[in-house]
């Protein structure tokens, strides 16, 4: 069976994982070097018999290929896979010391697994696989020193930790973009309300200023009045001063 991978945006994919798929005379079909960005892939017990098929991936770390029938020819991991620092070989037909030579090539190689390998039951194992590949901290799990490894899937989910924090950081901008947005918002409402009441303000002053102008012309009418009952008053008096005049004569 082709193992056939549909994906949407490849480029952005950092880890793949094909376990117990099986490969097509060891091809897998769409695994390609557009999977540029690749940190991480696992092919265990895919059936694989040779790694001269895998793409060139530059930014691959971390490879799985144990439980598969491997015997060697790993030449093209230098090749393809320049900055490998995890290898994983277990449970693949490795016999001799010989046929790891190849991984001298990767410079930034710093652990590898043969676990469950022929490889593994030769005497002095351990030393001359390190003595080969000086560039190596960790053989199956542990150091010169017999120190155990960290665990590499924590690495892993480093990266994705990583990425967790670059999205909330971006999501914190969004936020307090919105709510700076939100602000000026309620600045330009609060803003238009003191235009409202300014305008309220000048609305009852013109209204006291016209109750005004009613008093003064009330006041105007009361004057008129006034001068009327002067004028009458003296009309009565002159008219008095005649009558008087007459009864003299």
């Amino acid at each position: 069976m082709v193992i056939r991978i549909m994906m949407v945006d490849i480029p952005r994919v950092r880890e793949l994982v094909l376990d117990n798929c099986k490969s097509n005379d060891g091809k897998i079909e769409g695994l390609t070097a557009e999977f540029v960005n690749l940190e991480f892939l696992s092919l265990i017990n895919v059936g694989l018999i040779s790694v001269s098929n895998l793409p060139k991936l530059p930014k691959l770390k971390k490879l799985e290929l144990s439980d598969n029938r491997i015997c060697g020819c790993l030449d093209m991991l230098a090749e393809k896979l320049p900055n490998l620092t995890h290898l994983n070989l277990s449970g693949n037909k490795l016999k001799d010391i010989s046929t790891l030579e190849p991984l001298k090539k990767l410079e930034c190689l710093e652990s590898l697994d043969l676990f469950n390998c022929e490889v593994t039951n030769l005497n002095d194992y351990r030393e001359s696989v390190f003595k080969l590949l000086p560039q190596l901290t960790y053989l199956d799990g542990y150091d010169r020193e017999d120190g155990e490894a960290p665990d590499s899937d924590a690495e892993v989910d480093g990266v994705d930790e990583e990425d967790d924090d670059e999205e909330g950081e971006d999501e914190e901008d969004e936020e307090d973009s919105e709510e700076e947005e939100f602000d000026d918002e309620e600045d330009e409402d609060e803003d238009e309300d003191v235009e409202g009441e300014d305008e309220d303000e000048v609305s009852g002053e013109e209204e006291e200023f016209g109750h005004d102008g009613v008093d003064e012309d009330e006041d105007d009418d009361d004057d008129d009045e006034d001068e009327e009952e002067e004028e009458s008053g003296k009309g009565e008096k002159r008219k008095r001063e005649t009558d008087d005049e007459g009864e003299d004569d």
